[in-house]
């Protein structure tokens, strides 16, 4: 199959590397990819520094016709028989455009978030798209409902166990540059630092749990507005155990050197990578209620969930976490049973090629 993705988001984060890596993975499979990205979009460097011919594009408004005659040349010169789009302009763009050339359209819904009613949904969800996969389901329902889609599917993106093979001593070389002296568990998160991540109420819960176990050292790995938040470590008095290590390029030893994971997101949320990777890696999961994250945390069998905006209740589960070693160790043990069984990613490539044949 030759498959166009479209993309017009800007970032670099759990999206982008979901476009990138299923690419790479349908590549493998014998596929042929090609990206039309936003200028100046991240993804655009990073799907060229893999290969791939890619075609920068402006999707405002003031450029709609260049756009539409840019996307009806990649179809000619490609022989591109499907359009994957992403985002919203690229949607309305790369949607139209295929209609308009007589292309399939295959929309990813990458957010839990739900969708605007009303005409644009029947728009963006039915009449420019063919097929629609998600990659969580609790998207599904309201995708049903108000586009009148009945061509969907979810497709989380499953874990790599080969990415995700770390040395012992990557873990304890990780742990011994946070970890002060007295202190014994780390914990934190992994994620593009947004507003919706749920920081604040970690930097809240660490406050809490500090009081209570000094002995706990908290860290958030992953770039983005670090700036919004890290200025208020010294006004919560815990610049003694949290910390933000800012961007990895290899986030995984990282992830395996944490006793706890917690994600926290307060909106957006799909199935988060993240908590996927820390669930093959076992390590026990405290997240929040939103989008697809109680569907790799499970309360009480791979770990605790708790209602957005509570540090309350995210600091009593960290506490009653961290005194119950067996608990935490069957946790971790539940977790990467339920990543195998049903999160990977052969599992994402395998339903992505049934999405672009039932289309062709």
């Amino acid at each position: 199959m030759r498959i166009l993705h479209t993309e017009s988001s800007t970032g670099w984060g759990g999206q982008e590397i979901r476009i990138l890596r299923e690419a790479e993975g349908m590549r493998a499979r014998g596929h042929h990819l090609v990206f039309a990205i936003v200028r100046g979009g991240t993804l655009a460097q990073k799907a060229r520094e893999k290969g791939f011919p890619v075609y920068e594009l402006d999707w405002g408004k003031w450029n709609i016709c260049r756009a539409l005659w840019i996307l009806g040349k990649i179809f000619r010169l490609h022989n591109i028989e499907v359009v994957n789009t992403h985002s919203s302009k690229d949607a309305w763009l790369g949607g139209i455009a295929a209609r308009l050339f007589g292309k399939k359209v295959v929309r990813t819904r990458h957010l839990s978030t739900s969708i605007r009613a009303g005409m644009n949904s029947f728009f963006l969800y039915k009449l420019l798209a063919d097929f629609v996969a998600t990659t969580s389901s609790c998207i599904i329902p309201i995708i049903q409902k108000q586009a009148l889609q009945k061509n969907i599917l979810c497709v989380p993106t499953g874990v790599d166990p080969e990415a995700l093979k770390i040395r012992p001593e990557q873990v304890a070389a990780f742990r011994k540059a946070l970890l002060k002296p007295g202190q014994e568990f780390l914990i934190g998160s992994v994620c593009v630092v947004r507003s919706w991540k749920g920081i604040g109420d970690l930097m809240q819960a660490a406050q809490l749990v500090k009081q209570k176990n000094p002995k706990i050292h908290w860290v958030v790995v992953g770039g983005g507005y670090i700036h919004h938040f890290a200025h208020k470590i010294e006004e919560l008095g815990i610049q003694d155990v949290f910390t933000f290590v800012g961007h990895l390029e290899d986030p995984y030893p990282a992830i395996a050197a944490l006793d706890l994971f917690l994600l926290l997101s307060t909106a957006s949320e799909g199935i988060s990578q993240a908590s996927l990777q820390a669930a093959f890696l076992e390590r026990p999961l405290i997240t929040s209620s939103v989008g697809g994250l109680p569907e790799v945390c499970i309360d009480g069998k791979t770990g605790k969930v708790v209602p957005p905006y509570s540090p309350e209740q995210v600091a009593d589960a960290v506490l009653h976490l961290i005194s119950h070693p067996e608990e935490r160790r069957k946790m971790g043990a539940c977790a990467k049973e339920l990543v195998q069984s049903k999160f990977l990613f052969t599992e994402t490539l395998d339903k992505m090629e049934q999405v672009y044949h039932s289309v062709l």
